[in-house]
């Protein structure tokens, strides 16, 4: 059945012929799907369409399952490569627009960490604290089997509420390369276990440390102090599963470094000395919280002035200062200039900071949140001279990990066989016998990431620093979205005609009018390919059909005498720029795409459209 909070929902937002004419009905599963020209509709739903996306909107769910079953799958852009890659977040209060902000941050990250993959997210709605374990199980294995409809657009990772026992799950349903962070069993890469993401925050700290003196250019960075590693301090807010191992990671990485203040849900540590990161992560592995079981044991009866301490309100870390704050915590408005939007730290109180490293997704489409960001940024960067890189930047270690997982393949013979799938019983026996060569494949995947990881990272802070000290305006919001649109734009233009074209009805050179007319409408296309002796002899189109009407031709009159044989064509190599410019040189919205004679497909100004980012395109050589 459909979550009662989604069903709410769907029928507030949209009307009731929406769902009579555009419900689909799949052996028990039920889809409502909207694409980019569906504005009216995702409007309703709290998502504007914008040159980037989204590509689809799902909304789905399990009529006949007992349990409540739903949720949506946003696919944002395809243009980096196909399928789009992203992660199934679990909560209570899931909503579409929600997940086109997440599906939107993918987009841009694996844009920076040049990935071949889109942008998208699913959301899972379900309160995982009113579930059983099996429960838990059964609503991840049942959404699986929805979004398996979209096997070839969208590729699923863990996110909030789902873990990389629930991608083996998804994958025991679908099958091995249907998810991304599985365990090593399945030859995974498991992000939440090696902190990918988390790590990925230290590496961008590390290599600023390098880069930032080159900020000293800028008016409010004139006085920009550099720590030696013994010097550095870190605030982490949010010690969960990116938080504790960015703990982790810099103490490996930055030894004689102080970790001086972390937060969790229950409250905020802080010693100017340094905390001891080993036990405080030991804790976060054993009970999921650290902060107020440390204070339990070792700061109840001894609170000094000048020692360690603890508070309640986990937002009140944010009043601490060091060189560094890393914002992990699930929430993306973390400092605001306004009060009324309930940040957790307006920016007039926020400690001293030289750097924010942000290890949360934070980034949104929404034109009201981009303003907001703007804003902070304007107070926090100018005005206060700290430095901010942007969640898609910095945190990407866990999308670079589990590409792994899809760029170097999986074998033939250690995929699940299509019989076994669906019974974990079948699949665990089979992942036993094969777990050798599974667990090389991982090791070999894991090698990959993390070189890929942090050679990525690395180059989006020079990228990001190059930006900022050459153009004195620009926020740093503003540099990110450039680092990534620009790299979009360009396997934008990368891409030909033979990846978007679509099949062209043809109709032998012999025929009449009356049978191409028949042909036009049952293939419901504005062109039609006519052939002789298998090559291209000609077009005939709409217009070409409505002039003959109009001059009384008849019917059976041969299509010779309407079609045109003086034909503009498209090559399957071609540009979009170049297409485009064909199209509007000649004055025409349609053109079979030719190789040697040989008809392939058609091109249009309308699947141009739907299927390209030509604004962006155009958007970014007028640079």
């Amino acid at each position: 059945m459909i979550p009662q909070q989604m069903k709410t929902f769907l029928h507030e937002r949209l009307p009731e012929r929406t769902f009579q004419n555009r419900l689909i009905e799949d052996d028990g599963r039920r889809y409502l799907e909207f694409g980019a020209t569906d504005v009216d509709q995702l409007a309703r739903l709290g998502i504007v369409v914008d040159s980037l996306g989204p590509r689809m909107v799902a909304c789905m769910w399990d009529e006949e399952s007992e349990l409540a079953i739903g949720g949506y799958l946003v696919v944002d852009n395809l243009a980096m490569g196909k399928p789009s890659m992203g992660g199934i977040r679990m909560l209570p209060h899931v909503t579409p627009s929600a997940i086109h902000n997440l599906a939107r941050g993918m987009t841009l990250k694996n844009a920076a960490a040049q990935l071949p993959y889109g942008g998208g997210k699913s959301g899972i709605v379900a309160d995982n604290n009113a579930l059983t374990d099996e429960e838990h199980t059964a609503v991840v294995q049942g959404f699986a089997r929805l979004i398996n409809r979209y096997s070839d657009i969208y590729l699923p990772g863990p996110d909030v509420g789902t873990n990389d026992a629930d991608m083996k799950t998804v994958a025991i349903e679908n099958g091995l390369d249907s998810a991304l962070s599985k365990p090593v069993d399945m030859g995974g890469n498991r992000i939440d276990e090696l902190g990918a993401a988390g790590g990925g925050t230290i590496i961008a700290l590390d290599e600023l440390l390098k880069e930032m003196p080159r900020l000293r250019a800028l008016p409010q960075f004139a006085n920009l102090e550099i720590p030696t590693v013994e010097a550095l301090t870190v605030l982490i807010q949010g010690f969960g599963a990116v938080g504790a191992h960015g703990a982790r990671v810099l103490q490996e990485m930055l030894p004689g470094s102080r970790l001086v203040g972390v937060s969790d849900i229950l409250g905020y540590l802080y010693d100017e000395a340094g905390l001891p990161t080993a036990e405080l992560f030991r804790r976060w592995q054993d009970d999921g919280v650290a902060t107020r079981p440390f204070y339990a044991q070792h700061l109840a009866d001894k609170r000094g002035p000048n020692g360690a301490k603890y508070a309640s309100d986990p937002n009140d870390l944010l009043r601490e200062s060091a060189f560094c704050f890393i914002p992990a915590a699930p929430m993306p408005n973390y400092l605001d200039t306004d009060p009324a939007t309930r940040p957790s730290m307006t920016v007039d109180r926020m400690g001293n900071w030289a750097v924010i490293v942000e290890g949360a997704n934070t980034y949104s489409p929404d034109p009201v949140r981009k303003a907001a960001r703007a804003r902070m940024e304007r107070a926090v960067y100018r005005e206060k001279g700290t430095l901010i890189a942007a969640d898609y930047l910095v945190n990407s270690g866990g999308v670079i990990y589990a590409a792994q997982e899809h760029l170097i393949k999986t074998p033939s013979h250690l995929r699940i066989p299509a019989e076994m799938l669906g019974s974990r019983e079948a699949v665990n026996k089979w992942l036993a016998d094969h777990a050798d060569e599974l667990a090389e494949l991982a090791g070999k995947r894991l090698e990959t990431a993390v070189a890929y990881r942090d050679e990525v990272i690395r180059r989006n802070m020079r990228e990001l620093v190059d930006l900022l000290t050459t153009d004195a305006d620009m926020l740093p919001c503003e540099a990110a979205e450039q680092i990534s649109i620009r790299r979009i734009a360009a396997r934008e233009s990368d891409r030909t005609v033979a990846d978007i074209m679509d099949p062209i009805p043809t109709i032998a050179a012999g025929k009449t009018i009356q049978e191409a007319a028949a042909q036009l409408l049952s293939a419901n296309s504005s062109i039609l390919a006519v052939v002789q002796d298998g090559s291209l002899a000609g077009v005939v189109t709409e217009w070409d059909i409505t002039q003959a009407t109009a001059k009384d031709a008849p019917n059976d009159a041969p299509l010779t005498q309407i079609m045109t044989r003086d034909v503009v064509v498209a090559s399957p190599d071609d540009g979009f720029l170049a297409v485009i410019r064909k199209l509007e040189h000649h004055g025409i919205s349609a053109m079979p795409v030719v190789e040697n004679g040989t008809v392939l497909g058609k091109i249009s100004a309308s699947l141009l459209a739907k299927r390209s980012l030509f604004r962006l395109l155009q958007s970014e050589q007028g640079r």
